[in-house]
Formats: C-alpha cells, sequence, structure tokens
C-alpha cells in the first residue's frame, strides 16, 4: 500500500472552528501540522528538518505495521465482520443484508469493525485479503469471503457450521 492511500488530509480554510481549535489541541499555532498514529510530529519547518536529516521515514508508519495491525483485527474475535457502520446502524445496504442474515443465527457470535471509521483500513484490508469489497467475513483470522459467499452458505444450509466450527 502506498502512503497516499493512508493519508488523511483536511481543509482547515473550510471549517473556521476546527481551523482554530486545532491550534489549541495541538499546542502548534500555524499549518500545515503533520500527525502521525494520532500524535503530533510538527509543522513545516520540523519536518523539513527530519526530511534534510533522514529521520523522517522512521516516523512515518510501514506497511509491516499496518499488516501486523490487520493481522490484529481480523482474529480479535472468532467471527470479525468488517462493514460499512456498525451491525444495530449499518450504512449500506449490503452491510444491512449481513447483518440480517448473520443474526437469523444466535449460536453465531460476531464482532464488528467499522471501515468507515479508519481509512487506513478500509484501503489496507482491501490489498491484505485481496478482497476488493466490504462486507467482509473472517473466521479465526481466515477470509470467509463477502456477502455472496455468505448468502450462498446461509441459502445452502452451511452458514453456520462454517463459521462456528
Amino acid at each position: 500500500m502506498d502512503k497516499e492511500q493512508s493519508t488523511v488530509t483536511l481543509d482547515i480554510l473550510t471549517d473556521n472552528d476546527v481551523r482554530q481549535g486545532l491550534k489549541v489541541y495541538s499546542n502548534w499555532p500555524t499549518y500545515p501540522q503533520l500527525y502521525v498514529n494520532g500524535e503530533l510530529v510538527g509543522g513545516l519547518d520540523i519536518v523539513k528538518e527530519l526530511a534534510a536529516s533522514g529521520e523522517l521515514a522512521s516516523e512515518l508508519p510501514t506497511d509491516d505495521d499496518l499488516n501486523k495491525r490487520l493481522q490484529s483485527l481480523v482474529s480479535s474475535a472468532p467471527v470479525m465482520v468488517f462493514m460499512k457502520g456498525n451491525p444495530d446502524v449499518p450504512r449500506c445496504g449490503f452491510s444491512k443484508k449481513m447483518c440480517e442474515i448473520l443474526k437469523k443465527y444466535p449460536s453465531i457470535q460476531f464482532k464488528s469493525f467499522d471501515i468507515l471509521e479508519d481509512q487506513e483500513v478500509r484501503q489496507g484490508l482491501k490489498t491484505y485479503s485481496n478482497w476488493p469489497t466490504y462486507p467482509q467475513v473472517y473466521v479465526k483470522g481466515e477470509l470467509i469471503g463477502g456477502l455472496d459467499i455468505i448468502t450462498e452458505l446461509d441459502q445452502e444450509g452451511e452458514l453456520e457450521s462454517s463459521l462456528t466450527g
């Protein structure tokens, strides 16, 4: 995954409250500001110094870091669903249908991750799993598939055993 896929930018000129609030939050009076993993690295002057000294690369996350994070996430529950929204408030029709199918089986206890809340996971998981769409269902850290696979397993009467066995 290239760095652009995991980068989030905010146009501070579109929201004065955010622009002023971020100065207070970060205790940094100027823009641009670079954050990595939620921590302020600094402004343009600091970033230029780090780049010139060769230290900037060590501040940035690597693909290995993301892969470890994704492995941890997909394995964080026996059945893990990566979807838009959450089971109580799905934010797309495919995620809603996935939850409807899974909720038919009380023995299938699943956790979910809202990919709309984390762009790095949303983009990175597509590469990690080699599966381009959401939702995605993992059992014990292994990708089972998306809505089409889950629907097929449900229709064939194999879903419960596939997800709990």
